[in-house]
């Protein structure tokens, strides 16, 4: 049995957090972070909702962890892979994110899950036929490097510590 070699999968991660932030971005979201790295881990996004009246003001902040994964996956999309000791290690990370930016330290915050799926696109003429890339609005979709990426769930508010 032969298989083709997948891309890294830090790409394939890459890729849907890509989507993810446009995503976000057509919903006024604006993108003030991505891969935020400390000690404790990593900030996949840290986003901010902007005041449609004055956008120079931020309302509140979101840290979204974005899980992509592959169809027949073994943990729901990837959200069983959001367990306690996970949420742990976000929260830690996000107070260190605030303390090094104390001037977003009093917007309200949230801990958000996206969820994407990829699949491998099966043929070339399947990835002309997709082209040009879905409106994010419409579809939450993008194709890129031979695979087709779809925003299965968006969870404000996934959870609280």
């Amino acid at each position: 049995m032969s298989h083709s070699p997948q891309p890294k999968s830090t790409n394939l991660g890459a890729l849907g957090e890509e989507l993810v932030s446009r995503w976000l971005q057509e919903r006024h979201w604006q993108i003030l972070h991505r891969r935020w790295h400390c000690r404790w881990g990593e900030l996949d996004l840290v986003v901010a909702q902007v005041d449609p009246q004055l956008p120079s003001r931020l309302l509140s902040l979101a840290f979204v962890e974005v899980k992509t994964r592959s169809s027949g996956n073994w943990d729901a999309n990837g959200a069983l892979a959001i367990t306690d000791q996970k949420q742990r290690k976000l929260w830690k990370t996000a107070q260190l994110f605030l303390a090094d930016h104390p001037l977003l330290a009093d917007l309200p915050c949230r801990f958000d899950v996206a969820l994407v799926c990829c699949r491998r696109m099966s043929s070339t003429r399947e990835q002309a036929i997709a082209q040009p890339t879905p409106s994010i609005a419409d579809n939450a979709a993008l194709i890129a490097d031979g695979y087709c990426f779809v925003l299965q769930d968006y969870i404000p508010s996934a959870f609280m510590l």
